[in-house]
């Protein structure tokens, strides 16, 4: 099943923060303030479990924080592999820590072509890895609870294009979601469904 090429512009960037286990806007920097997103291909690992970020399908994420950055990669975006078990729990748990977010990239399948993979695990979303293929995951409509896997399991599935992520949910179930709707609960839910 391919998705139809659609053409986008450069994605919006801007800042993301949390208070008290939600995900709650900042205003938004411009472009010359916020830190681009980076090509996450050839055998990166996810900076919360290690993963090899790609072969697991899914969307993928990247985080850049004011204060912190992961070792070895002064001035990087922390990376991860999957949405749902990886960079939102991470995300929840630095909050925590009081550390704020510049800017939370995720993938935006609106961006790219892509086919449903038939896997032994069930239908799974691929894993695109170009920095193009990122934007800014407070802009983003998400797929929720549809019959396709993200990595590792349920996925949250990101779309810039809300009529892309409507007849998303009409072909494969589901419903969609913003941003803010993103918290722990629902992401504790995920994973506890799989």
């Amino acid at each position: 099943m391919n998705r139809r090429t659609v053409l986008t512009g450069s994605a919006t960037i801007g800042a993301a923060a949390a208070t008290a286990g939600c995900l709650d806007r900042l205003p938004v920097g411009s472009e010359d303030e916020s830190p681009e997103p980076v090509d996450l291909s050839g055998g990166k690992f996810d900076d919360d479990h290690g993963m090899e970020i790609g072969p697991h399908g899914g969307a993928n994420g990247q985080i850049y924080y004011a204060e912190h950055a992961p070792q070895g990669r002064e001035d990087g975006p922390f990376w991860f592999h999957t949405l749902v078990f990886s960079l939102f729990p991470f995300h929840f748990d630095r909050l925590d820590r009081g550390w704020e977010a510049e800017v939370v990239y995720v993938t935006d399948f609106s961006a790219v072509d892509w086919t449903i993979e038939e896997r032994d695990a069930g239908p799974t979303m691929p894993s695109p890895t170009a920095a193009e293929t990122f934007a800014d995951a407070r802009t983003l409509t998400y797929v929720v609870e549809s019959d396709v896997r993200g990595g590792m399991g349920p996925g949250l599935h990101p779309f810039s294009d809300d009529d892309e992520a409507a007849s998303f949910v009409d072909d494969h179930g589901g419903r969609t979601i913003g941003f803010d709707d993103i918290d722990r609960t629902l992401v504790q839910g995920l994973r506890e469904d799989e």
